[in-house]
């Protein structure tokens, strides 16, 4: 059984059961995920394509959807068919409840993308300590941290590079996103979760606006997530601004992050990763942070934009193509 929650999750979870459908073709994938995993062979119990929230507060709306999801995977992780293993994929509050079950049922639990217990509620170690047989860790970093907790771990790598070396070249990327030219390019990120775009996308709209003063002939082009509707992106399809449905790596590779580009507005630590990978220079994201100095909220609200070089967490840099 393969379990995720949101967008980035059902990426992630389809990139594995590709593999897994690779190394063992008789096996049965089924669980909870989206279009991604569906159509990777994943037989879904519970389709997430119009259930990804926020945490906490921001979750409230949708919790009745997700407790009927929790009941149904609960019934088939602990039912007389219950599955010879569960992997869960990030979405830690869902799926830490789901693993704890599924061990009290001795069904094996391996995490896949692990709630990143080193930046923030180290508590959870101990949790996943008691309720997930094996930690599949996408930081090398992370090894050295759970294996101190008694967590049992292996390094996999992340799941995002995978997809970043099947995304197209800058020239590919500009000509299939019909981007004529050396116009700057700004590749606008609002999140997969429908909380999170409401509350972020108004003020990268207006960030839009600031950038346009400075760069007449800036483009601006909106990832939408597979979990979001267009009629929740509102006018965000009014010029300058345009939506770009289901095709992220593609709009982060148009930029390539030189001072004649201008890197991507980010607002969650999956996006970082993407962008600090696809080769965004910290200096052009300085460079954008001092000209949005009035809207520091628009890239903190759910993250930061990632100015470290990327060796600094231990993966190489990426050749640009």
């Amino acid at each position: 059984m393969l379990v995720a929650g949101e967008a980035s999750g059902d990426l992630h979870g389809a990139t594995l059961a590709r593999a897994l459908r690779a190394a063992a073709p008789g096996a049965r994938l089924y669980g909870m995920g989206g279009r991604r995993m569906a159509a990777e062979g994943v037989e879904l119990l519970v389709d997430v394509t119009a259930a990804a929230t926020m945490g906490g507060t921001e979750a409230v709306g949708g919790v009745p959807g997700l407790y009927r999801a929790y009941r149904r995977l609960r019934a088939a992780v602990t039912g007389p068919d219950r599955p010879d293993a569960l992997v869960v994929i990030d979405f830690p509050e869902f799926n830490l409840r789901l693993a704890r079950a599924a061990r009290r049922a001795g069904v094996a639990v391996a995490y896949f993308v692990p709630p990143q217990v080193w930046a923030w509620r180290p508590w959870r170690v101990r949790l996943i300590r008691r309720v997930v047989s094996l930690v599949l860790a996408v930081f090398p970093f992370e090894t050295a941290l759970y294996r101190r907790a008694g967590v049992p771990v292996a390094f996999v790598g992340h799941p995002v590079l995978d997809a970043l070396a099947a995304a197209p070249s800058r020239a590919d990327a500009r000509k299939e996103l019909g981007v004529d030219g050396d116009a700057p390019v700004v590749g606008l990120l609002p999140g997969s979760r429908r909380h999170e775009v409401a509350g972020v996308l108004p003020m990268m709209r207006a960030a839009a606006g600031r950038i346009v003063g400075a760069h007449p002939d800036a483009r601006f082009l909106v990832a939408r997530a597979p979990t979001v509707d267009a009629a929740e992106l509102g006018d965000a399809g009014v010029r300058p601004l345009r939506i770009v449905a289901g095709r992220t790596y593609t709009v982060l590779t148009v930029g390539d992050g030189l001072v004649t580009q201008i890197p991507a507005l980010i607002v969650s630590t999956a996006a970082g990763l993407l962008v600090s990978k696809a080769g965004i220079s910290g200096a052009a994201d300085q460079a954008m942070l001092k000209q949005l100095s009035g809207y520091p909220k628009a890239l903190g609200m759910s993250g930061a934009v990632m100015t470290l070089p990327f060796e600094t967490i231990g993966l190489p840099p990426r050749q640009r193509k």
